[in-house]
């Protein structure tokens, strides 16, 4: 464990405006001690681990969003199954119902911390068991005040889950390996978006003893619950304390930790100076409003599409299995680039093209008067918005230098991002049906805004690095450093800290 000495050196030296020291004593003393350690870990048990920890983590995690994702978004389902005449809703209310839940998501954001006090696996089946009780009792809603306490006490719980799990996976893996898992782990919304059209169109065939509609939120609320064990005896604390590892594993998995950040298992205490550090450093600030761009044009895609497609002359039938092509698309698409970006490590560069591609999906759906082609400017919309966020919330990871930074800025990143959608969501009132042009464009504007952003950041870290070249060496002097013994953590602040482009 690093003493408070050294923990100023490493915390100071790649601040926007750091103080220029050499190491000191002990951090030499330190790094002397990890060398061995992390020069001597075997690559064949370092990818049996691997592999170990992605048949687990991300397939765990990506499940448990997928479920969560249906259960947030299946209101759109459940508006055109005949909730809104049951319940009395026009669509100011119905877009109230769309409000709330991230109105209470935004605010409830700082549970993102609580995977690094409280135990992963607990925090994960409780959170998990309340948004499941909750989204089930969406079924016996009987008025618009009922469900719209209920859509709150939903975005309170799964804000929760979500925004903390990329901080999650940054335990197990390295700043080249995180991208690619938070890729899968995120994929599963466009996933769930594939195949929620298909599933609603099922389940609402028609049913003369229930609603369609309750019937939809019971169906699809209920394998959250089924879920909570798995989640609470499978889901792994730390590299060092999964029992699915062998002892020899476990030592290696200790050894990556220790390379990663200093450290084999990660403190459950909060530094609340690098909070305060956390909150002046202009990046995660960039990296906010990335996502808030991002959500502005994603989180009303998912919801609205079956309106818009409906609009396009397009029966409800159709509309609802025509969802699937772009979301399926969006899925691959994620899992991608986030290996493409992982592989160039060039994230800033990647999220550019898929900001470009996602603003003229939007321009193509508002301006187009064909069809097919608005159908293909949807196709452009998804593969281009949702990725992009995989590549943000990987990014904004990669270029924090501590636990808790990486916490704060997962906090910052989800509390400006998360109003994204109370922007994008309010943004197809009925009145502008059918075209739903202002909502479009809107949409569009954000893409580009948020390309000028990406390049913006970009252009800052390049000039970061340039900083930390001329004060530890550049990286080609780093690796003759390493190959003659002399390690440093390479994800927390210190020498062999570069900001990842």
């Amino acid at each position: 464990m690093a003493t408070g000495e050294e923990n100023n050196y490493i915390e100071e030296a790649p601040a926007p405006h750091p103080e220029v020291e050499k190491p000191n004593d002990a951090q030499v003393e330190r790094d002397a001690e990890l060398a061995p350690i992390t020069a001597g870990i075997d690559p064949v048990i370092e990818k049996r681990v691997l592999r170990k920890l992605d048949r687990r983590l991300p397939v765990i995690t990506g499940f448990m969003f997928l479920l969560s994702y249906l259960d947030r978004s299946n209101i759109g389902n459940a508006e055109i199954a005949g909730m809104k005449t049951d319940l009395g809703l026009d669509s100011g209310k119905y877009a109230w119902l769309l409000t709330i839940f991230y109105i209470s998501y935004t605010l409830f954001e700082f549970q993102a911390l609580m995977w690094k006090v409280l135990r992963p696996h607990q925090w994960a089946a409780f959170i998990m068991f309340a948004w499941g009780a909750i989204a089930t009792c969406q079924a016996a809603a009987q008025s618009w005040r009922g469900m719209m306490a209920l859509r709150f006490l939903l975005g309170a719980a799964e804000a929760g889950f979500g925004p903390g799990v990329p901080y999650l996976l940054s335990f197990f893996y390295s700043r080249r390996e995180l991208g690619l898992r938070c890729g899968i782990f995120l994929s599963a919304a466009p996933l769930a978006a594939t195949f929620a059209g298909a599933l609603a169109y099922g389940i609402t065939s028609g049913h003369p003893h229930i609603a369609n509609w309750r019937l939809l939120f019971l169906v699809e609320g209920l394998p959250s619950l089924a879920f909570v064990p798995f989640a609470y005896f499978f889901l792994p604390d730390s590299p060092g304390e999964a029992k699915f590892l062998t002892e020899e594993e476990r030592e290696v998995a200790k050894a990556r930790s220790l390379r990663r950040s200093g450290e084999e298992i990660a403190s459950h205490k909060i530094d609340w100076k690098d909070i305060g550090q956390t909150l002046l450093d202009p990046k995660p600030w960039f990296t906010a409003f990335m996502y808030f761009s991002c959500n502005v044009s994603y989180s009303s895609l998912p919801v609205f599409l079956p309106t818009i497609l409906e609009d396009m002359g397009f029966t409800a039938v159709n509309a609802q299995g025509l969802e699937a092509p772009p979301f399926f698309l969006s899925f691959l698409v994620t899992i991608f680039s986030t290996w493409v970006a992982d592989k160039l490590e060039q994230r800033g560069l990647v999220i550019a093209v898929l900001s470009t591609v996602g603003a003229v999906g939007y321009v193509i759906i508002a301006a187009a008067e064909p069809v097919g082609v608005r159908y293909f400017g949807v196709f452009l919309a998804a593969s281009g918005v949702f990725p992009a966020i995989g590549n943000i919330l990987s990014w904004v990871l990669n270029n924090q230098g501590s636990d808790t930074r990486r916490g704060m800025a997962m906090v910052m990143l989800n509390f400006i991002g998360q109003c994204g959608p109370f922007l994008g969501t309010n943004s197809f009132p009925s009145k502008d049906s059918p075209r739903y042009a202002r909502g479009l464009w809107i949409c569009a504007a954000f893409m580009f805004f948020n390309l000028f952003l990406c390049l913006g950041l970009r252009t800052l870290l390049v000039f970061e690095n340039k900083k930390l070249d001329r004060l530890y060496g550049t990286k080609k002097e780093r690796q003759a450093q390493q190959k003659s013994g002399f390690v440093t953590a390479e994800e927390n602040y210190g020498e062999n800290f570069r900001y990842m482009l």
